[in-house]
């Protein structure tokens, strides 16, 4: 699990590391992983001889350029830097003309920069504005041109640490090499993109509660639901849906497709009469009918449908529920739902806060934090990052990430259906969130193209059974059933 924090708080853990160790310290430290990481980057082809071009700004992030140059200039690497402002850190420069670097121009460095074998960005850090300067965003726009790799510095020069994330000029990162902690732009979309590969350095800071979480394929197989020798169908869990309608059947076979592929012990359709067939054509093993359920999934597919009074009573009985698309106008905007999972895109999740879409596109997190404040549901947001914010807490959990592919109509029916079976099997509700997006996400990564969701949820099969395998993971037992009425 990578952990993310705020500006603030790794501006408060370096303050207090320098009070005690001095900020030469923390800057060496990152000027040693920095250099290392490009040493191996330069491996393949040999570092003795390589050209590196440093663009340097004048705060911390071009000091810790400046060091590892010097460092690279030990080692062989032919290493010239371009200074980008009036001023540059004195020292590291020392250091660098010291160990043999050489200064160029502007103009120098982009008559120079189809010779490098990478260039190394230290214009700027945590503590500088979103954008670059025309002549240095006219380099980094070179960079990408002419594909030169770029490693850089804590992060991209130009892309902000935080959100909300703009459309001002940034470099686009092959590597980026942080120190201390990952910042919110290195896990989060659209800013995530713009890093590339991430290394983490450890410069010794002590780091609280982090503001983000991610998870990963171990969280994943640690979460799953293992049945042993004395499951049963229902122990395993029984998870209820009513989705779809007649002019949406399509959205009760993809929900039955993800509850079926996360490995539910029994589906049971509590939809519209007409649509049960469609569902049973593509699933026989799916239980048309009422009758005991662990968790139950709402909304997905309805359209005009009237809530029934399946919400209501629902969370009047406490079951597990999922929430998702056109339920979600009918969720109580008072009490909390502690058992609720709440599955909201974005213009959904606007909705729910009397928000423009826009605005939860701006800052996702304060977003997902408010709705599960405001709800007492935990909340899942939908869209390249999935984000799950729960009540009560400031921290918000990330699923792991997926490629662009799953962004296609469908795939948010078959994430409410396997989350609805993971919720049946006894995961708690942010644990269903994550598993079920994570298990999406992960499965598209390994069936690259253009699947329909409904061939991803069939390919889930796959991915947990080696999941467990690799693992060995423990049961994990289902709560008590409870007899509700769609």
């Amino acid at each position: 699990m990578d952990h993310g924090y705020t500006v603030a708080q790794i501006r408060a853990a370096e303050a207090a590391a320098m009070a005690g160790l001095g900020p030469e310290v923390l800057m060496q430290r990152a000027a040693a992983g920095l250099a290392a990481a490009v040493l191996r980057r330069l491996r393949d082809k040999g570092a003795y001889g390589a050209h590196v071009l440093l663009v340097v700004g004048s705060g911390n992030n071009g000091g810790d350029a400046l060091f590892a140059g010097a460092r690279l200039a030990g080692r062989g690497v032919a290493v010239t830097a371009w200074r980008t402002g009036p001023t540059v850190h004195g020292a590291g420069w020392a250091a660098f003309l010291a160990a043999g670097g050489r200064e160029l121009d502007a103009a120098g460095a982009r008559s120079h920069l189809p010779r490098q074998r990478l260039v190394i960005d230290g214009v700027a850090g945590i503590g500088s504005r979103p954008g670059l300067e025309a002549q240095v965003a006219a380099f980094a726009g070179a960079c990408k041109d002419l594909r030169v790799p770029v490693v850089a510095v804590d992060l991209p020069s130009g892309l902000a640490p935080e959100p909300p994330f703009g459309d001002e000029q940034h470099f686009e990162a092959d590597l980026t090499v942080t120190f201390g902690g990952y910042k919110l732009c290195q896990l989060l979309e659209p800013a995530r993109s713009a890093c590339g590969e991430l290394e983490l350095v450890d410069i010794g800071l002590e780091l609280g509660e982090p503001a983000v979480s991610r998870w990963d394929a171990d969280d994943l197989a640690a979460a799953w639901p293992v049945p042993d020798a004395r499951s049963d169908k229902y122990s395993r869990g029984v998870v209820g849906l009513d989705t779809g309608s007649v002019d949406y059947p399509g959205a009760a076979v993809l929900s039955a497709a993800g509850a079926v592929g996360a490995g539910a012990g029994m589906v049971r359709y509590l939809g519209p009469p007409p649509v049960a067939p469609r569902v049973l054509d593509r699933f026989p093993n799916v239980v048309v009918g009422q009758g005991r359920v662990q968790a139950l999934v709402v909304g997905s597919g309805w359209g005009g449908r009237k809530d029934t009074g399946v919400v209501t009573r629902a969370l009047k009985a406490g079951v597990p529920m999922v929430v998702d698309a056109d339920a979600l106008r009918h969720l109580p905007t008072r009490g909390g739902h502690a058992a609720v999972v709440l599955t909201p895109h974005a213009g959904e999740l606007a909705r729910l806060l009397g928000l423009q879409r826009e605005e939860v596109e701006a800052d996702p997190l304060t977003a997902v934090r408010a709705a599960a404040a405001s709800t007492g549901c935990t909340v899942l947001l939908k869209g390249a990052t999935q984000y799950v914010g729960t009540p009560g807490e400031t921290r918000v959990r990330l699923a792991v990430a997926g490629p662009g592919w799953t962004a296609q109509a469908g795939s948010g029916d078959v994430l409410a259906g396997a989350c609805g079976a993971l919720l049946a099997a006894g995961l708690a509700p942010f644990e269903a969130a994550l598993a079920a997006a994570s298990i999406q996400a992960i499965t598209a990564g390994e069936y690259p193209g253009p699947l329909p969701p409904q061939a991803i949820a069939e390919r889930m099969f796959n991915l947990v059974s080696e999941m467990v395998r690799n693992s060995g993971g423990a049961s994990r037992r289902s709560s008590p059933s409870r007899e509700v009425r769609g």
